[in-house]
């Protein structure tokens, strides 16, 4: 129970970071909202340290690099989907992307799904189709240049999160630390690459640091939810976390949830749902 809360924090984190960093993203380059978020995000990791501790082993330090290289990935593909398309339809494409990959490594080392699970993955698989493909207006529907990156922000976000499962569970917060710190690196290498194409928009300071720090957060309880429980049930517990983009985008933005859509998202709640309940 407790691991479930957990990962239901978690998901409220992600949600609210989402939303932060694409509205950032809208703004100026992915680039410089992630500049912002991505040394946010560490700052807060080092502040938890003295209370959580952390062990700087050897598998803490390849596994928190792996996840950090996978983060800055996630953070520069997810604001630019959710900068360039309709939040209420990318964010839970890439959220059901996201729980694929966690589900199937946490069944490859173990885990057992029950009924309720087998049935839930394809229809999760058949909830992206519907979100992605549903009848709507024209203005709302997400074109491939929104699509794709949204499915990559998935993939990269699946494969942070199970590489912060594989870190040795007695390392504290090691892992966090040294995945934020490569993928704050990661960023500000890229950006310093890339500096003519970033443009001379300022990004939104507060609100992209803001998107970082709720970020950490929501790593941090993911990462003791998955100590605590079932990779595969965590996973995809967290993968709810588009609701809280979805609400937000509603109504900060008024973005409008088509029926075809509708339909697509409610057979995504009931496929995480079942997932969650194997």
């Amino acid at each position: 129970m407790i691991a479930l809360l957990l990962a239901l924090g978690s998901s409220l984190s992600y949600g609210c970071a989402d939303f932060l960093g694409g509205l950032g993203a809208r703004r100026a380059h992915v680039l410089r909202t992630v500049m912002i978020a991505a040394p946010a995000s560490l700052a807060v990791e080092l502040l938890l340290w003295p209370f959580l501790g952390a062990s700087f082993s050897a598998g803490a330090l390849a596994w928190g690099a792996a996840s950090g290289v996978a983060s800055a990935a996630a953070f520069a593909l997810l604001y630019r989907t959710l900068a360039i398309g309709p939040m209420n339809v990318l964010s839970p494409v890439t959220a059901l992307v996201s729980a694929m990959l966690p589900v199937g490594v946490g069944l490859a080392q173990g885990e057992h799904l029950g009924t309720a699970g087998l049935i839930g993955l394809p229809l999760a698989l058949a909830a992206v189709v519907l979100v992605s493909a549903g009848h709507g207006a024209e203005a709302a529907r997400p074109s491939r240049t929104a699509l794709l990156p949204a499915l990559g922000a998935g993939a990269a976000i699946a494969l942070q999160l199970v590489f912060l499962h594989q870190a040795p569970s007695d390392s504290g917060v090691a892992p966090l630390i040294v995945g934020r710190a490569v993928s704050s690196a990661v960023t500000l290498t890229a950006a310093g690459l890339m500096h003519r194409e970033l443009g001379s928009e300022r990004p939104a300071y507060a609100m992209s640091a803001a998107a970082g720090a709720l970020d950490s957060v929501a790593n941090l309880l993911f990462l003791l939810a998955a100590r605590g429980g079932d990779l595969a049930v965590v996973a995809v517990v967290t993968a709810l976390y588009p609701a809280g983009t979805v609400l937000l985008a509603r109504g900060v933005l008024a973005e409008r949830i088509h029926r075809g859509r509708l339909v697509g998202l409610g057979t995504a709640a009931v496929a995480v749902g079942l997932l969650a309940l194997a």
